[in-house]
């Protein structure tokens, strides 16, 4: 069975209603999963991706574009592959591509869906309940090799998400990489056992007493990922990523996939890119610089020579502070953010309200964290980097008065220190997003201990979390995407009540009442025509009803 996709077209449909003509008549839900597999049918996203994916099968009998829906319903739903035929009764995909992929039958006495789909060959006697079968998921995703599906998501995903034009001007990209910790099982393909402390920092065993509690053995994998954002963080699309052995070092291949990024969307996306001290390389700083015209914003480590010159400079007399306002304190326990000062005002004022009717004498303002910062331009002490450096030290004092310097180095020639600082502080935006990939989105939960199946379960959790961000955004509902995978979830339950009229495909939705209307207003003529084949759709849910089977 070949795919047949529905156009959206309201007044095309209505006019065939109106004279009697109909193909198909269903009630569905409308749900953000249906509305974004919808979205995804209209740009071509999952037939352009199916393309290239990389198949492990000589023969087609299930279409790719299927299996990429599928992958990313059930990453949706968090769900693994025997869950397969109970995401489609629950979600919208089956909705989305309509009734020529599979048709959904409500028991009206227990409420119960049943599913009845064609598939996509005739090898199948009986009934089915799902477009492929959920085994057929799993081995085809083992069967793919992991290369070059790292390489497929590395260059088809961000030239997909250029084709929908997600890409912000200002060109702001992150790098980073993150642990996924497994089981302590060695049967897990290419996975490491390494000590981490307690804040999951891997550590040199020689180093440190191996009897402490707080040093724990823990086999894991290692994602090396480059994302993009803009600058309200309302958007977070991963472009790029590898997932490799926990003990491989993240600097390499992290600078491999921004030149992979380049060279699979061109240069002049990437203006900026965000890296911590783990990345640090002068020469591949330098590179990016020089033949793709990307800026790298880096903190220098103490014993680089950069860093005690700069330090030096902070000496002269002549060197110039400027204040930097960091944001406010939005909740009670940012204790290293200045609260506003009319929160300060007003907490002072009431302090000394109370101290005068106690007879006490009126309390001072408390000092408020703040930080100065200094700029140097045309440092060229890092020998390894082949530019001259923009360097800015950034002077946090505390309300005790205790001073701690870091600082920021950067390719970019005519940045201000305020304007290096700020894009600076968006990177560490990643940890949280990396904590809603684990603890919300499932990255870590392994279906399977074979290597292409780790993979495939990152790389999906990966293009689904970053397709979901950018139909959101496009629906100018940008304000759900730093939301944790609890509330976005939300978004997947029935929002309307609707129902599907398809006509020589094309489709429309239309409220019940809108529906009903239409049926009462029809010609004589019309009600004859509709009358019968609205009978034969009612047969059809019913026989389906009586033949339903368990998946």
């Amino acid at each position: 069975m070949d795919w047949v996709a529905f156009e959206n077209d309201r007044k095309f449909v209505l006019e065939g209603l109106r004279h009697g003509e109909v193909d198909y008549v269903e009630h569905v839900s409308e749900a953000a999963e249906a509305d974004l597999f919808r979205h995804l049918v209209s740009r071509d996203v999952l037939t352009r991706l199916a393309e290239t994916y990389p198949t492990p099968r000589e023969k087609e009998e299930v279409p790719i574009w299927l299996y990429l829906a599928s992958q990313i319903s059930l990453k949706l739903h968090d769900a693994a592959y025997n869950a397969f035929p109970y995401v489609l009764r629950s979600g919208g995909l089956i909705t989305a591509l309509g009734p020529n992929v599979g048709r959904k039958a409500v028991h009206p006495d227990t409420a119960d869906v049943t599913l009845a789909c064609a598939g996509f060959n005739d090898k199948n006697t009986n009934g089915r309940q799902t477009p492929c079968d959920q085994d057929f998921l799993r081995k085809f995703a083992r069967d793919t090799n992991a290369d070059r599906l790292h390489d497929w998501f590395n260059r088809e995903v961000p030239r997909c998400l250029r084709s929908l034009k997600l890409f912000d001007a200002e060109g702001l990209f992150l790098g980073d990489a993150s642990y996924i910790f497994v089981p302590d099982n060695e049967n897990y393909e290419d996975s490491v056992k390494l000590l981490f402390d307690e804040h999951n920092h891997p550590v040199d065993s020689k180093k440190v007493d191996l009897a402490d509690k707080r040093y724990q053995w823990r086999r894991c994998y290692k994602v090396v990922s480059l994302i993009h954002v803009n600058r309200s963080l309302d958007l977070f699309l991963t472009v790029a990523a590898r997932v490799v052995p926990g003990n491989r070092h993240e600097c390499p291949i992290l600078y491999e996939l921004v030149d992979g990024f380049v060279k699979a969307v061109d240069r002049g996306w990437m203006k900026i890119l965000m890296v911590d001290r783990g990345l640090i390389d002068g020469a591949n700083i330098g590179r990016l610089k020089r033949d793709h015209q990307v800026d790298t914003v880096v903190p220098l480590k103490k014993n680089m020579d950069a860093y005690q010159d700069m330090l030096g400079l902070t000496r002269l007399k002549d060197f110039a502070w400027e204040p930097y306002q960091p944001p406010y304190a939005t909740r009670r326990d940012q204790t290293d953010r200045p609260k506003h000062p009319t929160l300060v005002k007003r907490e002072l004022k009431r302090q000394q309200t109370l101290a005068k009717k106690k007879g006490l004498p009126p309390p001072q303002p408390l000092p408020q964290p703040q930080t100065l910062l200094g700029i140097a331009r045309g440092v060229t002490s890092w020998n390894d980097c082949p530019v001259p450096l923009t360097v800015v030290i950034n002077r946090e004092i505390d309300r005790d008065g205790k001073v701690d310097d870091w600082i920021l180095g950067t390719t970019w020639a005519t940045f201000s220190a305020g304007q290096i600082r700020s894009n600076y502080t968006l990177r560490t935006a990643i940890e949280e997003r990396h904590r809603q990939y684990k603890c919300f989105w499932d990255l870590a939960r392994m279906p399977s201990r074979k290597f292409s199946l780790v993979v495939c379960q990152v790389l999906f959790v990966l293009l689904a979390y970053t397709l979901l961000q950018g139909h959101l955004f496009l629906r100018q509902r940008q304000e759900m995407n730093p939301r944790t995978r609890r509330r976005l979830l939300q978004l997947l339950n029935p929002t309307l009540e609707v129902v599907a009229v398809y006509y020589q495909q094309r489709f429309c939705l239309l409220s019940l009442g809108e529906f009903a209307t239409i049926l009462l207003e029809l010609e004589e003529e019309a009600r004859a025509k509709l009358l019968p084949k609205m009978k034969q759709i009612r047969g059809d849910v019913y026989h389906l009803l009586q033949n339903a089977r368990p998946p």
